[in-house]
């Protein structure tokens, strides 16, 4: 994997792997957090003398996101002792609230897992009222994705975002906040997790703002952002996601069947009588 690297990557990669041992002291050295503190993230051993092939594809995921990645690094297991991410995988959540909210189906043509958004025709104060439990789920799903990652071909996710039925009024209050905190949870936490983005169904104000804000966003996010006009939501997702794995809501050959905490069981259309 070091042939993809830059020498000024794997210069970096070989600096923050030195102080791993270290930044696992610190961490644990956190009053009310050490007990808690895990030396491994994503199942990948933290430690200076590893020779796992997987760490340095974790540890660039840290350095492109932010310029002080030991920090990042840090901040990111005290955060997982505190908000316990570690054992969330088992938690379960009220299937009549979550179910269709978001999960996980099928891959990309290059093998990611694909993670579907849907925001319309969703009650904000029952998703979203109690935030710390929308939060909880919401980990979880990321969490979810990134246990069907192998950290060498698969390394990140492709994510879905779909606004039909939503309006301009259905942002409140609550749907701001619980959304500024999911946004600070993934960035702070999970950095380079993000292949590609659709933006599916768009409303005409949404397009409007999207074009407002498009300048200001890096060359590199802008990459990552596909948007879908309506008439060629099949063809444009298509390119990056085979129809075998593709909800035929979007024009391809799966129905989606949501059963408990988002759990997904796909069955082909033809399958379907």
């Amino acid at each position: 994997m070091s042939s993809s690297y830059t020498p000024i990557e794997q210069q970096a990669i070989a600096n923050l792997k030195s102080q791993l041992d270290d930044i696992v002291k610190s961490a644990k050295e956190d009053p009310e957090l050490g007990a808690s503190i895990k030396d491994s993230l994503w199942g990948i051993s933290l430690s200076s003398t590893s020779e796992d092939t997987r760490l340095p594809v974790l540890l660039i995921k840290f350095i492109r996101a932010r310029r002080q990645a030991r920090a990042m690094l840090l901040n990111t297991l005290k955060w997982r002792a505190s908000f316990k991410a570690d054992t969330i995988l088992t938690e379960e959540f009220p299937p009549e609230v979550f179910n269709g909210v978001g999960y996980i189906q099928g891959e990309d043509k290059e093998g990611r897992p694909v993670c579907y958004n849907m925001y319309g025709g969703l009650d904000p104060e029952t998703v979203f009222g109690d935030l710390n439990r929308f939060l909880r789920w919401r980990v979880q799903l990321m969490e979810k994705g990134i246990q069907l990652l192998d950290f060498d071909k698969k390394t990140d996710m492709v994510q879905v975002h779909d606004y039909k039925g939503v309006s301009f009024f259905s942002s409140n209050s609550t749907t701001k906040n619980a959304s500024s905190a999911t946004i600070k949870i993934m960035q702070d936490n999970y950095p380079e997790f993000l292949a590609t983005k659709f933006f599916i169904n768009i409303p005409t104000w949404g397009a409007f703002l999207f074009k407002v804000f498009r300048p200001i966003l890096s060359e590199a996010t802008r990459k990552k952002f596909v948007v879908c006009s309506e008439g060629s939501v099949t063809q444009m997702m298509t390119e990056r996601i085979d129809p075998s794995q593709l909800p035929d809501r979007y024009g391809g050959k799966v129905v989606s069947i949501v059963s408990s905490n988002s759990e997904i069981e796909a069955k082909t259309a033809d399958s379907l009588d």
